[in-house]
């Protein structure tokens, strides 16, 4: 072997025994770069309602273009409709790994979110709000508006049980 040769071959071990202890360390604390992997606690709680706010989002963008406000209570039964294929698919998809959801409307959060985000009175801006099983409606220029939508999302695992009671903002809230 010349000198370089020898150099570059000293040089390899001395990085090998420097990276040993880092190496033994990340072993020891069981360290891994999959988050799951390494055996993280999904919460599939917060996975159902980052799909349900998506949907809720979704579904209310076209509802001030196809109702008056007179077809109000129309609209938020096509709304409910609309979102049906949606907590069906959460409350399933989950299931062959031992998890099950329930979603149902939550009426008395929603009522509770539009008594403290709906002003009434004279000096409001728009028309007045109101709840119709769970869902916060407003008017505004004489169509319907979805302002938010109450849920109970509650998800059982082999761990437990959790339930979270959530409001989540259409397009207009």
């Amino acid at each position: 072997m010349t000198g370089r040769g020898q150099l570059v071959l000293v040089a390899a071990v001395l990085v090998a025994v420097a990276l040993a202890p880092v190496v033994l360390a990340a072993l020891q604390l069981g360290y891994h770069d999959d988050v799951r992997a390494a055996g993280a606690v999904d919460d599939p709680t917060a996975d159902t309602v980052r799909v349900l706010d998506r949907a809720v989002s979704r579904e209310s963008e076209s509802v001030p273009r196809r109702y008056s406000w007179t077809a109000r209570s129309a609209a938020v039964t096509a709304l409910r409709d609309d979102l049906g294929p949606v907590r069906s698919r959460l409350r399933t998809a989950e299931m062959e790994r031992g998890t099950v959801t329930e979603i149902a409307y939550n009426a008395t959060a929603a009522r509770a979110w539009q008594s403290t985000n709906c002003p009434s009175g004279p000096g409001r801006e728009f028309g007045p709000c109101l709840t119709d099983r769970g869902v916060v409606v407003q008017e505004r220029v004489d169509r319907t508006h979805v302002l938010a939508v109450g849920f109970d999302v509650t998800t059982t695992t082999e761990r437990g049980e959790t339930g979270v009671t959530v409001v989540l903002t259409g397009v207009a809230g």
